[in-house]
């Protein structure tokens, strides 16, 4: 037995002493050849378990000793047989229930709180079983680098959705932190290391705050009371989740940390209840209380035991703290539990901590009092489903069948027909929940169609199935040139780009890949384009016929005086050729403007100002097309991107909010970030998408905003 468990045992009975050696040593022999990750013998973890429950739960002999006889007989019934004639029955009745919880797997408790939660009282006879899983799952949380990767992602979302919220509705805070904190830096190393980076590098500042606050009350409390100050620093999981649900950086928490005064007291409630009132009564004379955020958990203490008394108060700067006022014995419970309390006493079959553990056991039956807070995963937006092997998947809320193809493979995705789900055959539409056990049903003769775009949600799926239908597209509108050139050489035609721009704005399509498609997909009769171009090459011949020997020149001179006229107008409606607004810059009514016929046959337009300009309108003159704009009607909205570069306070933001809905500019988009360079440091970055009528109309913003105090400078950019 190793050093550290052999220092807990010499505080039990010879007798206790005895039996823990003996059930180590059947779980070393029945584990021998085991190993783990780390290629150590696997002992190591009923052993990393039992110091756990011994030291931080604070659980006696019976507990610890059923730990190794569970990983005992896990899998082997006739050893349990064995040793449950050596053992208490209040023993084998934990060995019994751990080793029912064990055959438990992801896929038949679907990850639903609920669910687990039935599970484990049917198997828990005994409330110590439940602390002793969170044991377990913590020793294995902190040596999580040992599994592979398979393994981790499965381990870490149960960690989050069921045992850490179990921790918390038990009072084991110092465990339900942990295990938060874990689960962040294997589902999140990068903002995990962002933000424990950042707690170390202010980690001083809150010590001289801290300091700072104290001294004024010094010498008034430590005439009266002893007690000692404690900063406690907010988890980096629980700053994280504060950040996404207020929506700020990390300087914007306000709440990292908190100062705690633990007070020695008689164990007398009266008496803890007067020290704590009074030491309030003392802050709040020195500092500014928000009563708002008063919270009395010692006269009404909270279900799981834990009582403290939490105010906020704002210093002379300005600076807003958490204080937290409680006696030593509060302190105890609140960071370990009940259960450690009355262990740390060293008294055995206490009164209070058989009742806690009876309260653990309603607890867990009790239907009003699950253990998790639905609060908990309010910013949490993803689902997890399994495969019928077993296998999870991550995947945004409200994903559907088609999004579960396309994540196992894009192939499948293409060809899913339907799924069954829980073993019930539901269609591609289906949304799934997490826990589902989905198996894909697919179909050779399935192709995906635009709509599928409408079912999905996860942008991997979106794209592939636009990338397939673009795919599609591409070989329906080489079939349908195909089929043209083909009929064009029976009719004694050539078919040139020229002829086949005409044919697509004749058929009112907006691309030459539309009207190529259109041909293959028989949207389009090949009579009805023989019939056109046969009678635009009479009209020609006819016209040629009428004009004297000296036309050309007239023709020449016809074409030259009309070519200032010959401009694409743009207006509300899409009626002679498809063309479109180019991301790169945006154009709104009333810019000056070209269009760029692009290799597809639409035309992009372009502002004169946009930085592709010169290239465009230097490489390819041929392709440029004279573009004006057409009175369009007051209900068109066009889109604009606004870079505002400011310095000074953040509320900035909020004025430049009110100019635009003073100028009746829609927003659409609004993201301040903090400039990083030295020499910009103090100054911010304003990211604005709105909707403008015109270029009258942007230019009016863009004035209101340059009037707001802090505003050094308004960029238009392409709101990209």
């Amino acid at each position: 037995m190793n050093e550290e468990l052999s220092a807990i045992s010499e505080k039990y009975s010879p007798q206790e002493k005895q039996l823990l050696e003996k059930a180590y040593g059947i779980a070393s022999e029945a584990l021998a050849g085991i190993q783990r990750g780390n290629g150590h013998p696997f002992i190591e973890h009923p052993a990393g378990v039992a110091l756990i429950v011994a030291k931080e739960l604070g659980l006696m002999c019976d507990a610890i000793i059923a730990i190794f006889l569970h990983e005992a007989t896990r899998n082997n019934p006739e050893l349990f047989e064995k040793v449950k004639k050596e053992y208490s029955p209040q023993i084998m009745t934990m060995v019994e229930g751990l080793n029912n919880i064990s055959t438990i797997t992801p896929k038949e408790t679907k990850l639903q709180a609920e669910n687990y939660r039935k599970l484990i009282v049917s198997y828990s006879k005994d409330p110590r079983v439940t602390l002793i899983k969170l044991a377990d799952r913590l020793e294995v949380m902190r040596h999580l680098e040992y599994f592979p990767k398979s393994s981790i992602k499965r381990k870490i979302t149960e960690t989050i959705m069921l045992y850490a919220p179990l921790a918390h509705q038990l009072g084991l805070y110092n465990i339900k932190n942990e295990l938060e904190d874990l689960y962040f830096k294997y589902s999140d190393p990068e903002n995990y290391r962002a933000i424990t980076n950042k707690l170390k590098a202010t980690e001083s500042d809150r010590k001289k705050l801290a300091e700072q606050f104290i001294r004024p009350l010094e010498e008034t409390l430590k005439k009266r009371y002893t007690y000692k100050l404690k900063i406690r620093t907010k988890t980096a999981y629980s700053i994280w989740r504060k950040m996404q649900k207020q929506g700020v950086p990390f300087e914007g928490v306000f709440d990292v940390f908190a100062i705690r005064f633990i007070v020695d007291a008689p164990p007398d409630k009266e008496i803890e209840h007067a020290y704590c009132w009074d030491i309030y009564s003392e802050v709040t004379k020195e500092y500014k209380p928000d009563t708002s955020r008063l919270r009395d958990w010692i006269s009404h203490p909270k279900p799981n035991g834990y009582e403290s008394l939490h105010i906020t108060v704002e210093n002379r700067e300005g600076a807003h703290i958490e204080v937290q006022i409680r006696t030593a014995r509060m302190d105890e419970i609140a960071e370990n539990g009940h259960a450690a309390h009355w262990s740390y006493k060293g008294i055995k079959n206490e009164h209070n901590l058989d009742e806690w553990l009876l309260n653990v056991k309603k607890m867990l039956e009790s239907p009003d009092s699950a253990p998790y807070s639905p609060a908990l995963f309010s910013t949490l937006n993803e689902i997890f489903v399994f495969t019928p092997a077993g296998d999870l998947k991550e995947l945004p809320k409200g994903a559907t069948i088609l999004d579960f193809a396309f994540n196992i493979h894009s192939n499948l995705g293409v060809r899913c027909s339907g799924a069954k789900v829980n073993g019930k055959v539901v269609s591609i539409r289906e949304e799934l929940h997490t826990g589902d056990v989905v198996e894909i049903m697919s179909s050779k003769n399935q192709k995906p169609s635009a709509d599928w775009l409408n079912i999905v949600v996860s942008s991997k799926a979106r794209n592939r199935i636009k990338n397939k239908l673009k795919e599609e597209e591409g070989k329906m509108s080489s079939l349908g040139r195909e089929i043209l050139e083909r009929r064009m050489k029976n009719w004694k035609m050539e078919l040139t780009d020229d002829i086949l721009s005409d044919l697509t704005r004749h058929f009112r399509k907006k691309t030459i890949s539309d009207f190529c498609i259109a041909i293959g997909n028989e949207e389009i009769d090949a009579l009805e384009i023989k019939n056109y171009l046969t009678a635009e090459n009479e009209g020609c011949q006819q016209e040629s016929a009428a004009l004297p020997a000296s036309g050309n020149d007239a023709r020449r001179e016809d074409s030259k005086k009309n070519e200032n006229h010959d401009f694409l107008i743009i207006n509300d409606k899409l009626d002679n050729i498809g063309f479109k607004m180019a991301k790169c810059c945006n154009p709104i009514f009333g810019d000056d403007v070209f269009g760029f016929v692009s290799a597809t046959g639409g035309i992009k337009i372009h502002r004169i100002s946009c930085p592709n300009a010169a290239r465009l309108l230097e490489k390819y003159p041929y392709r440029v097309q004279k573009v004006k704009w057409r009175q369009v009607s007051g209900t068109t909205q066009f889109q604009a991107g606004l870079k505002v570069i400011a310095e000074g306070e953040f509320s900035t933001g909020n004025e430049i909010i009110e100019s635009l809905n003073r100028q009746k500019a829609s927003i659409r988009a609004f993201n301040i970030e903090e400039r990083s360079a030295k020499k910009q440091r103090g100054e911010f970055n304003i990211l604005i998408n709105i909707s403008v009528s015109n270029n009258g109309h942007l230019d009016r913003v863009i004035s209101d905003i340059k009037k707001i105090k802090g505003v050094k400078t308004v960029i238009r950019t392409s709101g990209k």
